[in-house]
This record gives structure tokens, sequence and C-alpha cells, in this order.
């Protein structure tokens, strides 16, 4: 059974930085591509970014990719968003998604649609 697994969110002051790890079983670790994607009170959900089994990476916003990096663990079967700057907007829960070998491009895939697999989500909340 594919499962993934947010961890890592929690209160942050403004300016602050939070890295939030994605971790997989049941996946053949080295074929899947792991995007990130936040929902906020009362929005859509929003793409974050992805990286492929290479290591290469797909952006979905480009405003968030200043400040928030996506990376992977080649060794593990682990996910990394680093978020630095952060801001009370950036408040929301983060999850991340599996597709197989490759991040999925065009609007639809930047809103999470044709991600196989999701894990529960990480809340993240910035507050002063």
């Amino acid at each position: 059974q594919v499962q993934l697994e947010e961890s890592g969110g929690g209160l942050v002051q403004p300016g602050g930085s939070l890295r939030l790890s994605c971790v997989s079983s049941g996946l053949i670790r080295s074929r899947y591509a792991i995007a990130w994607f936040r929902r906020a009170p009362g929005k859509e959900r929003e793409g974050i970014g992805c990286i492929n089994v290479k290591g290469v990476r797909t952006i979905y916003s480009d405003a968030l990719t200043e400040r928030f990096t996506i990376s992977r663990d080649g060794a593990e079967s682990t996910v990394y968003l680093q978020m630095n700057d952060l801001k009370l907007d950036d408040t929301a829960t983060y999850y991340c998604a599996a597709s197989p070998l490759i991040c999925l491009r065009g609007n639809d895939a930047s809103s999470g649609q044709g991600y196989d697999y999701w894990g529960q989500g990480t809340q993240v909340t910035v507050s002063s």
C-alpha cells in the first residue's frame, strides 16, 4: 500500500523558516516524482513545485519558488520543502503528492490533478 506522510509543520513567526518532510512508503522510491501543494483556509489548492526522480524541479508557483525550495534525499524516500521568510499568507495545510517518474505539467497539474497519491497534510501556521 502506498503511503505518503508529511511532517515538520507547526507555528512560526513571520520571517521564520520551516522544513517540511514527505516520507513515502510502498513506492518504488526511485520511480516517483513528488510534488508539494498547499491549501489555505477558504482558498483552492495551490501548487508549489515538484521534483522528479532525477532531481529536476518543475515550478508551479514562480512567486513561492523565491522563498521555497524542494529537494530530495536520493538515498532515502524523503522529499523536503524548505520554506524561508514565511509570511502570514503562507498559513495553510501543506501536502505532498506522488506521480510515476515525472512531474506533471500544465494548469491542471499545478492544482494537483493527475497526482495519484497524497499525504494527509501538515499544518503550517504563521503568526506573530
